[in-house]
């Protein structure tokens, strides 16, 4: 909605409900909904984009050497599984994929068991190791299967790790090429 302020017609600046959102955000931000608060033409630099392209290619491989140190760090650690009432891994389902809950420690699964409202009954658990789970537990769900690390933590350290190929076995990931004969996971012997 955008109102009109001031006398007359050359008074009147138009003004959204959203520059008054932006004015109660803080104080000492500028009001953009004002015309002599708005920074003028020559005041805003234009973004430069001779580095863009780059810094996104270096941001993307940075991202993936950090997943890459992660996924093997977490293949070399044995964490919590919790276990239903048949002893099985309890899992969760989410967009199409069976997740395998898993946890770094008993302060993140009793964190998880007091987010489900379920802190008052035993919880019952194995250590395994991360390999086995990806190498092994995913596969053998026989679903798109991926695990996920100290899901609902709260400081946002939650982890997936998805079916896809590297992550686990060719034969188990959603994303790898029937019948290519090609093996493109890079993980080396088990």
């Amino acid at each position: 909605m955008i109102e009109a302020e001031g006398d007359g017609p050359e008074g009147r600046v138009r003004r959204s409900r959203l520059a008054e959102y932006a004015e109660m955000a803080g104080p000492g931000q500028p009001s953009y909904g004002d015309v002599e608060a708005a920074p003028s033409p020559e005041a805003v630099e234009p973004p430069t984009t001779t580095d863009a392209p780059h810094d996104a290619v270096d941001e993307v491989a940075r991202r993936r050497r950090e997943f890459a140190v992660l996924l093997g760090e977490f293949r070399r650690t044995p964490v919590l599984v919790p276990l239903d009432e048949n002893e099985d891994p309890l899992v969760g389902e989410y967009g199409g994929v069976r997740w395998i809950y898993t946890f770094s420690d008993e302060p993140a699964l009793a964190r998880f068991a007091f987010a489900r409202g379920e802190a008052g009954r035993e919880w019952t658990y194995r250590r395994v190791l991360g390999a086995r789970l990806l190498d092994v537990g995913a596969p053998a769900m026989g679903v798109p299967c991926g695990v996920a690390l100290d899901v609902g933590s709260e400081d946002g350290d939650g982890v997936l790790f998805p079916p896809v190929v590297g992550i686990v076995p060719d034969a188990a990931a959603v994303d790898a090429e029937s019948g290519s004969g090609k093996s493109g996971s890079g993980e080396g012997p088990r």
